[in-house]
């Protein structure tokens, strides 16, 4: 008899769960959905300009090459499109409940199953599999007075479209990732633009390109080159990007690229110094993208690096004085080292994984954690990549967890071992030491005791051995 197995979070990880189990013909899984559409992350962020730094032919899962892809780079509605067909072809909708938060888990050691609550009450599962990833809570700054705003303001992941930002005085607070894509855009139709920063980044240009009729149809009907295409954007991640992550000899050439970048395109020097890191590149996400820095220039956008003291009615007030706004976008990026949060997990002797995870997140592998029996996590734990695809690293997890599905249905419900599980942090820690994370910089890759919580310290292709294959001796099993 197959598990009965539920599946929490229907983006590209428990889409790919669930698509790996239909393939494998099982079909007792459920997938537990928040929101109204598949899609995770691509559903939520729906600012203008939303879309992703990773090329889209290797921004795909493997098993499911799409050779229609417009851009080099895909934007939010292509990739939220990608993700809907993959739910469709693969026939996963009938055991989806969207609108289902689930609230809490619960493992029931007397019956050596889960009990998965939602609002609608609660039900048993064999086999728990989070897929809730770690961009999902949206996080918004503690600042004094938000509250007393007067006019709109929003986070870039719960964009209001409602908002008419034409001819507006715009405050976005944040210039990560998200603020480089939806500055540009706002730039264009706000009567004045302040971006509030409070450590500049590294930018890179990014090297879009369109791709036309001829090159969907090359991709389309001579398989070979979409995966030569895909292994060529594989394997320069792994030898060119990674060792700049690691101290390696192409960190001189990346930090050189993104100073002429800027030397490019910020020819005043004023504003240049305010955008230049003083820390090692890579400490921080590196943003890849080539209209940030001219948006910055126009002559309706401030760059503001004063520190914010409080929110007014009117506007954002810092230490140099009031800047007047009708509108605050939040570019503030997500709770990311939470994880499951607000979701309550409880294990076996009771334990609470909020308690388990107070200094730090962590689980063997990214997938597993000890007095948890049956618990997987999908981009979990250090799984996050700073160089190449989280999609080729969920697939490796799932692969991973189907492994796990014949043995803890034979022998009863596995979990790792404590002493694994202190191997395992070991060798991480071992191999954080020589990473560029460690440098000092504050970034969503650490917890708030400065401990990199979300980034694989490795090659992808080193993660995707290491996950070939479960190691029953890894585990220790109820039955």
């Amino acid at each position: 008899m197959s598990p009965k197995i539920a599946i929490i979070g229907a983006g590209f990880g428990g889409l790919c769960m669930a698509i790996q189990l239909e393939k494998a013909g099982i079909r007792s899984y459920t997938i537990f959905e928040k929101g109204d559409n598949v899609g995770g992350t691509w559903r939520d962020n729906t600012y203008p300009g939303a879309g992703c730094d990773i090329p889209s032919h290797l921004y795909s899962f493997s098993f499911e090459k799409y050779s229609s892809w417009t851009r080099r780079f895909p934007e939010q509605p292509e990739i939220l499109g990608y993700l809907e067909r993959c739910a469709d072809k693969y026939g996963v909708r009938p055991r989806l409940r969207l609108n289902t938060a689930v609230v809490a888990a619960t493992f029931e050691e007397s019956l050596g199953k889960w009990r998965v609550r939602t609002a609608a009450g609660g039900e048993l599962f064999d086999v728990v599999v989070s897929a809730v990833g770690q961009l999902n809570q949206p996080r918004l700054p503690d600042i004094p007075g938000m509250s007393t705003f007067n006019g709109m303001a929003f986070h870039s992941a719960r964009w209001d479209h409602s908002v008419d930002l034409t001819g507006r005085r715009v405050a976005v607070i944040g210039s990560g990732s998200s603020a480089a894509q939806l500055i540009p855009k706002v730039a264009e139709i706000a009567d004045h633009l302040d971006v509030f920063q409070r450590t500049p980044n590294w930018v890179i240009p990014k090297a879009d390109a369109v791709f036309g009729p001829g090159a969907r149809a090359a991709f389309r009907y001579v398989p070979f080159l979409q995966r030569a295409y895909r292994e060529w954007i594989y394997r320069y991640a792994e030898i060119a990007l990674y060792p700049a992550l690691a101290g390696g000899w192409s960190s001189d050439p990346l930090r050189k690229r993104a100073l002429e970048h800027l030397h490019d395109q910020v020819p005043d020097p004023v504003l240049r110094a305010k955008l230049t890191p003083d820390y090692p590149v890579g400490c921080k996400r590196i943003v890849a993208d080539s209209k940030f820095y001219p948006a910055l220039t126009r002559p309706n956008v401030d760059v503001v690096t004063d520190r914010i003291t409080r929110i007014v009615p009117g506007g954002v007030e810092t230490a140099a004085g009031l800047r007047e706004a009708d509108a605050i976008v939040y570019a503030t990026g997500f709770e990311t080292s939470d994880f499951l949060v607000p979701i309550q997990v409880t294990g076996r002797d009771g334990r609470h994984l909020a308690e388990e995870w107070k200094d730090g997140a962590e689980a063997y592998l990214g997938i597993a954690v000890p007095h948890f029996p049956n618990l997987f996590l999908l981009y979990g734990p250090n799984t996050n990549l700073g160089h190449s695809s989280i999609v080729f690293m969920i697939e490796c997890q799932v692969r991973y967890i189907m492994g796990c599905l014949p043995q803890l249905a034979a022998r009863g419900p596995m979990e790792v071992r404590p002493e694994t599980m202190a191997t395992w942090r070991r060798s991480l820690e071992a191999a954080m030491e020589r990473m560029v994370w460690q440098a000092g910089c504050t970034s969503w890759y650490k917890n708030e005791a400065g401990r990199v919580t979300n980034n694989w310290p490795g090659t992808a292709t080193a993660y995707r051995r290491i996950t070939g294959a479960p190691a029953p001796d890894a585990f220790h099993f109820a039955r």
